[in-house]
């Protein structure tokens, strides 16, 4: 996806429109990275306080161990495989192994973390498919090392001291990530669980459930390992199945021998249960072409290595490595334009100044040159009755998601409705796709003048669009299903007004992070 600033959605944004444009300037990974960081630092706050026990020399050595290794080991494995290193990740699994094993300066204890961390780097490699790594890689590491015996996770974030910072570093996250309704459910489901035998032996329900949440580890969990992206099924309520068994797995006992209850095990259930569901590997792009779409937006096409499975709707996560970071790391996500049958797989993107080093990337790329496509996912779909009406709101380039709609023909057996903000005339992305779309297009330019003729005239005007005008263009929005695509603030200010003006049910796509 791509960000669009486009003035219909009004200055006067909401707070969470604020935050997710304050947010949208870290990809997911980087705030990921950015949250573990301080936590570690927190954790030797902690010490020097006195709330932790474990000595800020072996707290040092600890830290300093598991990035060390992770970071030169992700190297030297990348080298060996040819491929280009992703040094954020590896980062953030040498935080999440912090976190994981006690600090200690005993030599079975310090071989072990060595091993997870040269484990942890070597799943990427080892256990992936088609590029793409099936199981979480600080689990993996984690639990491996168990099994030798030299050392054991402890999750040793799952202190009380810990819960001051560790508590909003997680909801940001997940909130940032989208998977405040999935974390819900494994923390529900977990919790209760743990309480559950907490009663057998004896607790209170506050303090069982006191236990559950500031001594075991089900937040860290949650906010950092099972939510993480890349071994996700694609789909919502896929995410919300996955999120039910790993939080039964994660909370009953239980002893197979070998292998016993612990998070590490529940996670690495998971991620097989997401691999099997979803797009199973990365892919190689082959980069065709591109073509100006307005001033400010291009559209880039490839040819996948091999057929790229999608709904229209969602997006694609692309690693576009780059060589100096602008501080949102290489992975950046867009949504699809072309059709699921179509070969090719087509992005539009804005591409006017100021240029980040990702737009960069894209526009200095020539045919033939290659990228990586990490993984598919998004909710961002039609319902499946086809009676049902919709209408689509997009605000400048949110205009992208829906044009697989319209290519696959989805939207030509509804009754559906889309309007469009833009800035001019000339800045309308896809004007010959709309035309042809075969539904009703209605659009509204910011700087006052009139669309062209085959366009829906709205009334235009710099003003933002609030309920009264959307109800006006589009009376009966009450029993249509409402779709919302654009910048964080816009989506914000228009998802507000779609909800006064009677929408009961909207969908968002907010373009940030890019």
């Amino acid at each position: 996806m791509s960000p669009v600033e486009t003035p219909q959605a009004g200055s006067s944004a909401s707070a969470t429109g604020r935050m997710d444009t304050l947010l949208g300037r870290f990809t997911m990974y980087r705030l990921i990275l950015l949250v573990l960081a301080a936590l570690a630092v927190y954790s030797l706050l902690l010490e020097v306080l006195g709330w932790l026990t474990f000595g800020i020399p072996e707290m040092l050595a600890h830290l300093a161990l598991c990035l060390a290794l992770t970071y030169a080991s992700n190297r030297a494995l990348a080298a060996l495989f040819r491929v280009r290193p992703h040094s954020e990740s590896s980062l953030i699994t040498g935080l999440l192994l912090y976190f994981l094993f006690w600090p200690s300066f005993q030599t079975l204890d310090v071989a072990g973390v060595a091993l997870a961390c040269v484990l942890a780097s070597a799943s990427k490699y080892a256990l992936a498919w088609r590029g793409r790594h099936i199981f979480n890689p600080a689990a993996a590491g984690a639990f491996v090392t168990g099994l030798t015996g030299l050392n054991i996770a402890t999750w040793w974030a799952a202190t009380p001291a810990m819960l001051w910072l560790l508590v909003p570093g997680v909801l940001l996250v997940l909130y940032r990530t989208r998977k405040v309704l999935m974390a819900t459910v494994f923390t529900l489901i977990a919790t209760a669980i743990i309480t559950f035998e907490l009663l057998r032996a004896g607790m209170t329900a506050g303090m069982g459930i006191y236990q559950a949440l500031a001594q075991r580890p089900v937040l860290f969990f949650v906010g950092f390992m099972l939510t993480e992206p890349l071994t996700l099924p694609p789909r919502r309520w896929q995410q919300l199945v996955l999120a039910a068994v790993v939080g039964v797995v994660f909370a009953v006992p239980y002893n197979l021998g070998f292998i016993a209850n612990s998070p590490e095990a529940a996670l690495l259930l998971g991620n097989l249960l997401a691999f099997l569901l979803g797009q199973r590997g990365g892919v190689r792009l082959r980069f065709t072409g591109s073509r100006r779409l307005t001033p400010s937006t291009t559209e880039f096409s490839f040819e996948p290595a091999r057929p790229v499975r999608f709904l229209p709707g969602q997006y694609m996560e692309l690693d576009l490595p780059h060589v100096r970071s602008d501080g949102k790391g290489r992975r950046r996500v867009f949504s699809l334009t072309g059709s699921p049958a179509e070969r090719l797989v087509k992005f539009g993107v804005r591409t006017a100044e100021p240029l980040s080093a990702a737009k960069r990337v894209l526009l200095a790329l020539k045919p033939g040159d290659e990228l990586t496509a990490t993984s598919v996912g998004g909710d961002f779909v039609l319902p499946r009755d086809p009676r049902k009406p919709v209408l689509l709101i997009a605000a400048g380039i949110g205009i992208t998601p829906f044009l697989s709609h319209l290519g696959s023909g989805g939207l030509r057996e509804r009754d559906a409705v889309l309007l469009l903000l833009a800035r001019s005339a000339d800045e309308i992305a896809y004007a010959d796709e709309l035309r042809a779309a075969g539904i009703r297009v209605l659009v509204r330019l910011a700087d006052g003048s009139n669309p062209p003729v085959d366009f829906g005239a709205v009334p235009a005007g710099a003003s933002r669009l609030d309920h009264e005008g959307l109800k006006a263009l589009v009376p009966d929005i009450h029993s249509r299903e409402v779709y919302v695509s654009g910048s964080p603030a816009s989506v914000a200010a228009l998802r507000r007004a779609a909800r006064k003006a009677g929408a009961r049910r909207v969908h968002v796509d907010s373009f940030s992070g890019y």
